[in-house]
């Protein structure tokens, strides 16, 4: 039976299979363990190494990749405020990146039916964090430290480690989507 709206579960990384086909469309979800993130350059370049058959900067299998890039990181703190950005602009890659293993993506907004395609085709799982809450969700992050594409300030891909980082299933291994309000 899967959790859906109104319900909280604490899920770790990697994320198996058997824990995304547990996650419902509306689920709150604390994650723990690692997250990378990654922006609109760092996506592209990712596409492009994968066209190639080139080796990819981390492994994808059972990981998250949150869209967005920190701000200046506080004394004291291990990053930034960071909050989701626009997840539609990474929906041209995501097809690509789902089929070579990535589980789940965080962002905010709707997705294109192709990714929404990827997503049940291959056990995925998108999940949205809130908009204007990123000095609130830096405090999930314990660590930061940029593993890819320095270059690209900002949209750097960073491995966090995270603890009970807050989002919401947005669109679960089904293809039910909280945007559109109904089943695929």
């Amino acid at each position: 039976m899967s959790a859906g709206k109104g319900t909280e579960k604490k899920i770790s990384t990697p994320l198996s299979d058997s824990v995304i086909r547990g996650l419902a469309a509306g689920c709150r979800v604390l994650i723990s363990g690692v997250v990378y993130t990654a922006r609109d350059a760092a996506h592209k370049r990712m596409f492009e190494i994968a066209e190639r058959g080139g080796e990819m900067p981390f492994d994808f299998a059972g990981q998250i990749v949150y869209y967005a890039g920190p701000s200046p990181t506080r004394p004291g703190a291990a990053i930034g405020s960071i909050g989701p950005t626009t997840s539609g602009r990474m929906d041209a890659y995501s097809p690509t990146l789902i089929r070579l293993g990535l589980k789940a993506m965080i962002g905010k907004g709707l997705r294109s039916d192709e990714v929404r395609r990827a997503i049940t085709t291959h056990c995925g799982v998108y999940l949205v964090a809130v908009g204007g809450a990123g000095a609130l969700i830096s405090r999930s992050v314990k660590s930061a430290s940029v593993i890819a594409f320095p270059e690209l300030g900002t949209e750097a891909i960073r491995l966090l480690e995270v603890e009970d980082f807050p989002a919401i299933v947005a669109i679960d291994s089904s293809g039910n989507d909280i945007y559109r309000n109904a089943a695929p």
